[in-house]
């Protein structure tokens, strides 16, 4: 929901939206550069041919190139990245982080990667090794199988690893959030063994408790969320949402949340990536024979070819973006709906949007070519009309 109020500030938020949706499109074009660069130089057989006169095992080969192209990377692109999330944040006073603890999240979030980077390669060079004519197939369906439990994991591991997490100490907002959970079958659990054994409701999804996460350490954005699968399915608002907005405004930003599950926007969403995955590695499958010959690369299972996969995934990446995005904006639109026909609540939602798009610091009428390529939500603009329509 990031969007900047109707009269409050629109050029600064012009000018804020236009410099971070340029240095993304800078981002994306200098890290194909420097992939492309990287294979056509023969730089990166070099560094495969080194890495396998000193290691002996192919995974730990593996790791060891990710790692250095990785840091690579990350040091020739510091620059750009420091603007971007860094200085642009600064700038227009919507983070309130010192380098020191930028830096520091910056180390948590690369080793993340990292460690992801490694499961996924080696399963890619794992499969395609032994499953000649359909690892394309295997590899998709394990990329789509890890990809659920990252997002089961993402709560409990993942977010604490950035934010303090608290039981939403409010119990009164605790107790409005628990009940328009139930209203729209988001079932509420305690949890204890015994809440989870009496509490299995067939239509509903279990929410572990409602918690609240401290943003304000780190930026004034505002943000609410219903994140996790399964057990670890729960409610997280910023407690620069929480301390700022009325019970009504929060009740609409959740129930928006929570329509998202019951229209099965989440379910939907899987199989559009799901099917995005599997074209991604057929058409790998299909074409690479043509494309490792540009680079003088002679098979796709050595691991010099990894920079002529990736940059498969970044062209993927752009023409698939708007598409996704589409389809997500007719989901937030739905959500808005649902959760207006829910709640009644027209003025809060109202007042939500136009507070928290001043809080964001959002563009509130982007230009069509930025809203086609960079929007996954309707602009707020276009979701006030609706409200006021209804």
């Amino acid at each position: 929901m990031d969007s900047p109020s109707k009269g409050v500030q629109p050029d600064k938020a012009k000018r804020y939206s236009r410099l971070k949706y340029s240095t993304a499109i800078i981002d994306i074009v200098y890290l194909f550069l420097l992939l492309f660069v990287f294979a056509a130089s023969g730089l990166s057989k070099i560094l495969a041919q080194a890495l396998s006169g000193f290691i002996a095992n192919n995974y730990l080969t593996v790791s060891a190139y990710i790692f250095i192209v990785y840091l690579a990377y990350y040091l020739l692109n510091f620059p750009l990245n420091f603007y971007r999330s860094y200085t642009l944040e600064r700038k227009f006073c919507l983070s309130n982080q010192k380098v020191a603890s930028w830096l520091k999240d910056q180390i948590k979030a690369g080793i993340i990667s990292y460690i992801i980077a490694v499961i996924l390669i080696s399963a890619f060079y794992y499969i395609i090794r032994h499953f000649f004519f359909t690892w394309w197939l295997i590899i998709s369906l394990f990329w789509i199988f890890f990809s659920l439990i990252m997002a089961e994991l993402v709560p409990i591991i993942v977010i604490p690893l950035f934010f303090k997490y608290e039981r939403l100490s409010d119990e009164v907002l605790r107790g409005r959030i628990i009940k328009l959970a139930d209203k729209m079958k988001v079932n509420p659990v305690r949890n204890t063994k015994a809440s989870r054994k009496n509490n299995k409701i067939s239509n509903g999804v279990k929410i572990l408790d409602v918690f609240q996460v401290d943003f304000s350490k780190k930026t004034v954005k505002a943000n609410a969320a219903f994140v996790g699968l399964g057990a670890t399915k729960r409610v997280i608002l910023s407690d620069t949402l929480k301390d700022k907005y009325s019970y009504d405004e929060i009740e609409v930003i959740l129930a928006h949340e929570f329509a998202h599950y019951r229209l099965r926007h989440l379910v939907k969403l899987i199989l559009v990536n799901s099917l995005a995955i599997m074209l991604s590695f057929y058409i790998i499958f299909m074409t690479n024979n043509y494309v490792l010959g540009i680079f003088r690369l002679s098979s796709l299972w050595g691991i010099a070819a990894l920079p002529v996969i990736l940059m498969y995934f970044v062209i993927f990446g752009i023409v698939m973006q708007p598409f996704e995005n589409y389809i997500s904006r007719r989901f937030e639109r739905n959500a808005d709906l649902e959760a207006l026909k829910v709640t009644g609540l027209k003025e809060a939602f109202i007042s939500m949007m136009e507070k928290l798009s001043s809080q964001n610091l959002a563009d509130r009428n982007p230009h069509p070519i930025i809203r086609f390529f960079f929007f996954d939500h309707p602009s707020v603009d276009e979701r006030i009309a609706i409200a006021k329509s209804l």
